[in-house]
């Protein structure tokens, strides 16, 4: 009895390590992680960075979430999920990685045991989606930051204030002499297109005039805009005005900001991955979860009413959909009108639902 007493007094904290991370643990990680996303070019975070932005667990301002892991458990976990995943769901490897992160001795082993026996269900798929997103260049080997800015805004970038704790990084590999046709949002003959198109970068501006060292005044305009359902939304400053890569970004009173898009073929890199053009079923699988949408051609019509909880849910996305394939009059009427569907429905895709609009909007 004594023997079995004392073997449970063993086993069970090394159980119960396994099931949760310590707060020393946690806070280590949170802060070796933060350290060296901001390097901006370690190629573990560069990848781990890149699936949050993908997955979406990294919420809308994913730089604000990697640099304090340990206020987010969800997004801690997906964080240690995908270095499992980059160290190819092999526990040596992921201590090495560990290690080179360097997480003090005494966490690597809790950590590593904790991420093995939390996603050893996943490693098949883990390893088969790595290869395939390196095999498409989804995820980059080494990050590409914000280079190649309007060559009379170069100086700008580098002298821009930010909120503490942000980074806008600085330019490198900086194009002179670069056609103006090339800074545009058109194609046009010239240096390669090297900006940065990730959407993350507008979520640590605060003004316009910030917005306007980055990307240049010649290349945006202050129009009037509508929102989702047509109304007045007041004024936007719209990059790279009438072209493919147009985006509205609206400074808010209460200094929340929304960037909205409409372009099938933006070069953007928006949060959680879903661009105008996606088909309902994708929006569907990032969520994690069918949603519910307001019929077509009724108050709100084709906009999200609710994600029912899923990934995106109070995460300030909001999305217009729209029917592509409307000829058939008694289908479509099945989703028009003041009812709301669910979006696993599968006349949707009958219909050629995709996202029309889609708004990301940020509270400081």
């Amino acid at each position: 009895m004594k023997r079995f007493l004392l073997f449970l007094a063993t086993i069970l904290p090394l159980v119960s390590s396994a099931q949760k991370l310590s707060e020393t643990a946690v806070e280590d990680v949170s802060t070796k992680m933060a350290t060296q996303f901001l390097k901006l070019n370690d190629p573990a975070l560069v990848f781990v960075t890149e699936q949050m932005n993908r997955s979406g667990s990294g919420g809308l301002e994913i730089d604000k979430t990697m640099q304090e892991l340990k206020k987010d458990p969800a997004a801690m976990d997906a964080a240690l999920k995908f270095l499992f995943q980059y160290s190819d769901c092999n526990r040596q490897t992921l201590i090495s990685n560990l290690k080179a992160m360097n997480i003090q001795s005494g966490n690597v082993f809790p950590v590593a045991t904790y991420v093995v026996n939390k996603y050893k269900g996943e490693t098949k798929a883990l390893q088969e989606e790595k290869t395939e997103l390196y095999k498409i260049g989804a995820i980059p080997k080494v990050i590409s930051v914000m280079v190649a800015p309007p060559t009379s805004q170069a100086q700008a970038v580098t002298t821009t204030t930010l909120p503490p704790g942000s980074t806008v990084p600085t330019p490198t590999n900086t194009v002179t002499d670069q056609p103006q046709a090339a800074l545009s949002g058109n194609p046009a003959a010239g240096p390669a297109d090297t900006r940065n198109w990730d959407v993350r970068v507008i979520f640590q501006i605060n003004t316009p005039t910030q917005l306007q060292q980055i990307y240049g005044k010649e290349n945006m305009e202050l129009r009037d805009v509508n929102d989702l359902d047509g109304n007045s939304a007041g004024k936007a400053w719209v990059i790279y005005p009438d072209t493919d890569d147009e985006m509205e970004v609206i400074f808010h009173e209460d200094s929340s900001k929304s960037i909205m898009f409409g372009k099938e073929r933006s070069k953007w890199k928006p949060p959680f991955g879903i661009k105008p053009g996606d088909p309902i079923e994708k929006v569907t699988k990032v969520n994690t979860r069918a949603f519910k949408v307001n019929g077509f051609e009724w108050t709100n019509g084709g906009i999200v009413d609710s994600w029912q909880g899923g990934a995106m849910d109070k995460k300030g996305v909001e999305i217009l959909f729209r029917a592509v394939n409307t000829g058939d009059p008694k289908l479509y009427d099945q989703f028009t009108g003041e009812k709301k569907f669910s979006s696993d429905n599968s006349g949707l895709k009958r219909l050629g639902v995709i996202v029309e609009k889609v708004v990301f909007t940020t509270y400081q």
